[in-house]
């Protein structure tokens, strides 16, 4: 008779139970033990509000866009994480978030922008080329941005 694979819940039991959805192999005890204590203080997503939900998204796309034009570096031309590629699809991904929802954030809807409109700003001037108006990282969104 083959045992249970011990990485595989049983059939019937829920996803809440696991103590969250990743692997734990490898990990000590005490992690996992730490992991338990703060699931206490996560809320579940169902109780976070929407606005909050959009914002977390918009700031954690800033953090990311900067980071990757290498602007938390002293000199960002010669950062190791600049990637300018990388830097386009999240400032594109970023401005479709900010205007699909711009009606829903209410007061945070203009220091969002404003963020945005910096990323994309930094963006054009780490740029070798810069991207014709109206063409650079999410202004098929914005509109150009000055």
């Amino acid at each position: 008779m083959n045992d249970p694979d011990p990485t595989t819940p049983p059939a019937d039991q829920e996803l809440s139970d696991l103590g969250g959805l990743g692997d734990d192999t490898g990990r000590d005890p005490q992690e996992r033990a730490g992991d338990a204590a703060d699931s206490h203080n996560v809320r579940e997503l169902v109780d976070v509000p929407s606005i909050e939900v959009i914002s977390r998204a918009a700031v954690m796309l800033m953090s990311s866009a900067a980071e990757k034009l290498g602007l938390g570096e002293d000199d960002p031309d010669t950062a190791p994480s600049r990637d300018l590629d990388e830097a386009r699809r999240i400032i594109t991904a970023l401005a479709g978030l900010v205007t699909a929802s711009s009606e829903y954030l209410g007061l945070h809807a203009g220091p969002i922008r404003d963020g945005l409109q910096s990323l994309q700003r930094a963006f054009r001037e780490a740029s070798v080329e810069p991207d014709p108006p109206g063409q650079g990282p999410g202004e098929k969104y914005t509109g150009p941005v000055r």
